[in-house]
């Protein structure tokens, strides 16, 4: 069970390398309900002046809240209370997407840690930055 003890400013969280299809992207926009060219052809997003198929911003996210809650850990000991994107550059399906993080700030009177997140292509470009906030019951 992680606690509030186990958290060190400058702790990491990843790297966490991963595969995202075209396929996985027009799936999730589908079952999300969003089924803009951009998210699920190739040909439609470039007529919107982007090089591709991108992933919604919404996978973006959930893919970042995944990092944060895998390191949390299942045990119910903590729980992610925020987090909050920017996104720089639009990220394309069909390359390894590296998912990572490390913490900048921890408040022992609320048992809370700050965490810096992000999203890199292939060629350490920051697509997605973000900050999490975990608040640990211990």
């Amino acid at each position: 069970m992680k606690t509030f003890a186990d958290v060190h400013i400058g702790d990491t969280l990843g790297p966490v390398h991963q595969f995202v299809s075209k396929d996985q992207c027009r799936k999730y926009a589908n079952s999300a309900g969003l089924p803009a060219a951009r998210f699920t052809d190739d040909e439609g997003a470039r007529k919107e002046g982007l090089p591709g198929i991108i992933l919604p911003g919404n996978m973006s996210l959930g893919l970042l809240s995944k990092l944060v809650t895998d390191w949390i850990g299942a045990d119910g000991g903590a729980r992610m209370i925020r987090l909050s994107t920017t996104y720089r550059v639009p990220v394309q399906p069909d390359h390894t997407l590296t998912f990572q993080g490390f913490i900048t700030h921890a408040t022992e009177a609320e048992r809370t840690a700050e965490i810096d997140v992000w999203i890199e292509n292939e060629e350490a470009e920051r697509l997605v930055t973000g900050t999490a906030t975990v608040q640990f019951d211990k």
